[in-house]
């Protein structure tokens, strides 16, 4: 933490990849509370000044100006209202469509397709050869400090229109089917195996690898409302990936 004395020695080691909020380790996730710290700090120091360019009016906190890039950044970024702020890695060749955001704090992987109207948040990390389908949400999860990011892991693929929330992690390989939300509130059911994915100790939703999500619903089975044959939301693991589910999600590659 010491090697970093101001504010864009310590944006540019995020934006190199150099530093990352949360890292793999043989554990599991380990999240980096100190980065989270310092980015909360730097919003705390700066002052909401006037950054307009051109038609678009932009009023925000002078510590976090929109970054800028450049060819030898090897990231293709297409015309039309993407904003990707200090502080945000997007790996070398990654590809991102407009209009997107990337907040500070972010990471995005090699080879990783960011679609129309998707938004990363703070501190989300995203991994290697991932397709992140058009307006899908990846939240944030900058405060507090200590609390897990939402990640989703290399070869995944997630659907248009999904929002993926609170600290989810979407392990390797999986596929989230258009629609599907998951937050820590979220009962995510394994059909291949007639029962209900475990939660972390601390709340935390995992999508194992491999699987495929669709959207689901299971009834109400208590309360004055049981047997009523109302539904409530719940995501169902429907198989795991196989030759014919990759076959189909790589589509994207055409693109490239």
């Amino acid at each position: 933490m010491s090697e970093y004395h101001n504010l864009d020695e310590f944006l540019d080691a995020l934006e190199k990849g150099n530093l990352r909020v949360a890292e793999k380790t043989p554990e599991g996730w380990k999240v980096n509370s100190w980065v989270k710290e310092r980015i909360l700090q730097g919003f705390r120091d700066g002052k909401v000044t006037d950054m307009s360019e051109g038609q678009f009016p932009f009023f925000d906190k002078d510590t976090y100006p929109v970054r800028r890039f450049s060819k030898e950044d090897g990231v293709r970024i297409v015309p039309g209202g993407t904003s990707i702020r200090r502080g945000a890695y997007v790996a070398p060749g990654a590809i991102v469509m407009p209009p997107a955001y990337i907040n500070v704090g972010a990471y995005v992987g090699e080879g990783t397709m960011v679609d129309s109207h998707v938004t990363i948040g703070s501190c989300a990390q995203v991994g290697r050869n991932i397709h992140i389908s058009a307006s899908t949400q990846i939240g944030g999860v900058l405060e507090p400090a200590g609390a897990l990011p939402t990640i989703i892991e290399d070869g995944a693929f997630v659907g248009g229109n999904c929002g993926i929330y609170e600290g989810t992690i979407v392990q390797e390989g999986a596929v989230i089917a258009s629609g599907v939300i998951i937050t820590s509130s979220t009962a995510l059911f394994d059909a291949t195996k007639g029962e209900f994915v475990p939660k972390t100790a601390d709340g935390r939703v995992i999508v194992p690898k491999d699987a495929v999500v669709v959207s689901g619903s299971r009834p109400i089975t208590k309360g004055a409302s049981a047997g009523s044959g109302v539904h409530l939301y719940c995501p169902v693991i429907v198989k795991y990936r196989d030759s014919k589910t990759a076959g189909s999600v790589h589509l994207e590659d055409l693109l490239r």
